[in-house]
């Protein structure tokens, strides 16, 4: 039996094996995923945390035209003991604060970075301490103690929230978070494909994604 090949985003993996079990999973940064396709990665169906990679694959002629299935809320987690006295996102302001974030291109990073700027508190940059390929690896910095704080979406905070307290932001601030999948052009299955991605979108699946923390289009 045909095992699809499903490049997804690292914040989909506590979810996607809900839906469907079946398939070979991938989850890494959406950036990383992107780059592999236009190398000739066999990926059969491409889910990412933002639409700017599925949209640059989709100009390219190297996926089907992407749709939206899922959505998110970017949240500040801190440890559970919270050593640095955290409350607030203005209090990343202080000196010696330990801040993790996403790179820059990975939609974990480039999400932050329109938050911050959304808030006027781009100053906070200066106590950044690590830029991570993808927002598991955000958590695990903070979730074990190596970071004072960091920015990761709502739906990372349930797997470990025996290890870190959650932040509200502002909603203000709070940039739009989408997720769109699509099928790379070069993928043998497109039928299964397809099928996955309905599965997805069925009535199970949107139940499946908003259990797990997910806003819906």
């Amino acid at each position: 039996m045909k095992l699809l090949a499903i490049f997804a985003a690292a914040s989909l993996a506590g979810v996607f094996p809900q839906i469907d079990r079946l398939p070979r999973y991938q989850f890494a940064g959406s950036d990383q995923l992107a780059f592999q396709i236009t190398q000739g990665a066999p990926a059969d169906v491409y889910a990412a945390a933002s639409p700017k990679y599925p949209e640059q694959l989709y100009q390219q002629g190297l996926c089907s035209k992407p749709a939206v299935f899922a959505t998110n809320t970017v949240v500040l987690i801190v440890p559970r003991a919270n050593p640095a006295g955290i409350h607030s996102v203005y209090d990343l302001r202080r000196n010696g604060i330990k801040l993790v974030i996403g790179a820059k291109g990975v939609p974990i990073g480039d999400y932050t970075m329109k938050l911050l700027a959304n808030l006027g508190l781009t100053d906070v940059l200066k106590n950044v301490v690590s830029q991570e390929d993808d927002v598991k690896l955000v958590v695990a910095k903070v979730a074990y103690g190596e970071a004072d704080a960091g920015f990761v979406y709502r739906t990372d905070v349930k797997p470990v929230g025996a290890k870190v307290f959650r932040i509200a932001l502002p909603a203000a601030g709070q940039p739009t978070v989408q997720y769109q999948m699509c099928i790379p052009t070069t993928t043998k299955h497109r039928t299964l494909a397809t099928a996955f991605m309905r599965e997805v979108l069925s009535k199970r699946g949107r139940t499946t994604l908003r259990a797990a923390g997910f806003g819906l289009p």
